[in-house]
């Protein structure tokens, strides 16, 4: 039947396959959630309600996110949620898109990190606070600061968290270290802008909708993670760890700038297709 969900399913997973190159499984994924959106239900109701008819409204109103999808627009900001790490979050063109290769930094984190111990955890560049809070409700001992330079960030941050009523996080204004005074952190994490401004991905798919400011960093994309690098010594304890999350080709340049800033036991961590998606070192 025309306008039941069954045939807007079909029907807007084969524009979005025709229009902008999905795989069909990953068509059919995205009109799913966009319907779940609109109608708030879950997968199952859809599944087992696809013969229901729309309304005209409700019709009307799965075409226009179906526009913005066609457009080009990230389903993140249509649905206005992404999950990361077992958390839902809230993303807005504000913050960058959480992605799974940041959980790797997680992860690689985590393992540093006992359940048992207290530590001071700094997350530079949160966004929508992602890092930090996955890292604050799996060390719950552990104090977690969060700092981003875009006060519309922040804002997506605190609400997130307020929403996971995590109580072992702070959240604060500030470009990178600028506003840290003489802290000193166990374990500092970071995914910072690391793609190069010329970088012919940034006009293309999500990324052209996302903050520049997140994604780009000078001629080779390396220009924030050097400057991190450089400072993060002096906001380290003895044997403290800088975390970083960097580009597919990037690992052996931050390991060497680890290494000329004093860092040892320099270590990588692979992401889920095996690329070396994090480097980090320790400092004495």
């Amino acid at each position: 039947m025309i306008n039941s969900v069954y045939f807007l399913r079909n029907q807007g997973s084969q524009k979005l396959v025709d229009a902008i190159g999905l795989a069909h499984a990953e068509a059919s994924l995205e009109i799913n959630l966009l319907l779940q959106h609109l109608l708030q239900v879950n997968r199952a109701w859809l599944i087992s309600h696809d013969r229901d008819v729309l309304t005209d409204d409700q019709q009307q109103d799965f075409y226009a996110l179906l526009q913005r999808r066609l457009a080009g627009e990230p389903i993140a900001y249509i649905l206005g949620v992404r999950e990361f790490y077992g958390l839902t979050l809230k993303v807005t063109p504000a913050t960058l898109i959480p992605r799974p290769d940041s959980e790797t930094l997680v992860e690689a984190a985590l393992q540093k990190i006992s359940v048992d111990v207290a530590w001071d955890i700094l997350d530079l560049g949160t966004g929508t606070g992602a890092v930090a809070l996955a890292i604050a409700k799996h060390r719950p001992k552990c104090h977690v600061i969060g700092v981003d330079a875009s006060a519309e960030a922040l804002v997506v941050a605190i609400e997130n968290a307020q929403n996971l009523d995590l109580k072992n996080l702070s959240l604060i204004k500030s470009n990178w270290f600028s506003d840290l005074a003489a802290e000193k952190f166990d374990v500092i994490v970071s995914n910072p802008p690391y793609i190069a401004e010329a970088d012919c991905h940034l006009t293309q798919g999500d990324l052209r909708f996302e903050p520049r400011s997140a994604l780009a960093s000078g001629f080779n994309g390396l220009d924030d993670i050097r400057l991190i690098i450089q400072q993060a010594p002096n906001y380290l304890k003895p044997n403290g760890w800088l975390m970083l999350e960097h580009g597919y080709d990037q690992a052996h340049s931050v390991a060497a700038l680890l290494k000329e800033h004093g860092f040892s036991q320099i270590d990588h961590a692979q992401d889920l297709a095996g690329i070396l998606r994090v480097t980090f070192g320790s400092i004495a």
